[in-house]
């Protein structure tokens, strides 16, 4: 069974930021294109809905176009460092020469809080690329926006029109690496963000990778990937984590499962770094449990 699953890692820590609640109230939600792009959702009436208790959650079908099952799938949230999701997708798309070598500046590192990455120091693009999508290291994430074409703030512009292009239409980026608690987005967007990113064979041949490598010009670092489903009994495509204050811990993935095929599986604001990965089992389990039930033809509501 694949499931797509979302989330937000524990190293992508960002200072408090003097928020009153740890989980901010944003825009209202904006519920899917009636016209050009209504998923189906399907109804679980008379289903016991799955245990969990993070802030919003979500259950998708790339291959359908649909929704198995949502809590509060539609409200605008903190996304922490599944943003590096999108920003693999745009620095990716520019078909750039990954094994370039390019040098970490002061600002790159300036508070950055997860970084495996020292100032002056050379690296390869590939490297910074694996840094990003394994280790969540914030700093990597910026040097890839900033020696891209457009530079840091165009390349930010980038982001935003690639989800536009997407249709994710409650999204919206204000940097590459997750730290700005005003990256935004939905369970609903992510489902489809990570269901794209896992079509691109570079995002998931890294994602699928438990620990990498890395040498810069003056040292060797092992990095050990920051989704820890990969080590679990769930047949992980691919997945992002991601943790601020504001977001709470998060976390977008993609897991197979026999009956059901691709699905896309979100956790945002779990109240812990191991409950976002438990609430994830729990709810691929509870789709894998109910498939028959939710593949029927009756299963599915006409919007």
């Amino acid at each position: 069974m694949i499931f797509y699953l979302l989330c937000f890692s524990a190293q992508g820590v960002a200072p408090n930021i003097g928020l009153a609640e740890p989980y901010p109230v944003f825009p209202e939600p904006v519920e899917p294109d009636p016209i050009n792009d209504p998923p189906g959702t399907l109804s679980f009436d008379g289903l016991r809905p799955p245990r969990i208790r993070a802030q919003a959650a979500m259950i998708y079908n790339p291959v359908t176009h649909e929704v198995l099952w949502e809590s509060d799938g539609y409200a605008r949230r903190s996304i922490a460092s599944i943003t590096k999701v999108m920003t693999a997708l745009v620095f990716l798309g520019d078909e750039p020469d990954l094994t370039r070598d390019v040098v970490v500046s002061r600002r790159d590192v300036r508070r950055a809080n997860t970084t495996y990455l020292r100032r002056g120091e050379r690296i390869e693009l590939g490297d910074l690329l694996h840094l990003a999508l394994v280790a969540s290291d914030n700093a990597a994430a910026r040097v890839l926006a900033r020696i891209s074409r457009w530079g840091t703030e165009g390349f930010v512009e980038q982001m935003n029109l690639k989800a536009t292009e997407l249709g994710l239409r409650s999204t919206s980026f204000a940097d590459p690496s997750g730290l700005n608690r005003q990256n935004l987005s939905t369970p609903y967007d992510l489902s489809r963000l990570i269901s794209h990113a896992t079509e691109n064979s570079t995002i998931v041949t890294i994602m699928q990778k438990n620990s990498y490598g890395v040498r810069t010009s003056r040292r060797a670092v092992t990095v050990r990937n920051t989704n820890r489903l990969l080590r679990g009994r769930l047949k992980v495509v691919g997945g992002k984590t991601g943790y601020i204050d504001a977001a709470g811990y998060c976390l977008a993935a993609v897991v197979n499962d026999s009956n059901l095929g691709p699905l896309a599986v979100v956790v945002l604001g779990a109240r812990s770094n191991s409950a976002r990965f438990s609430e994830i089992g729990r709810l691929a389990d509870w789709a894998s449990e109910n498939g028959e039930s939710l593949s029927s033809p009756q299963a599915l509501k006409l919007n």
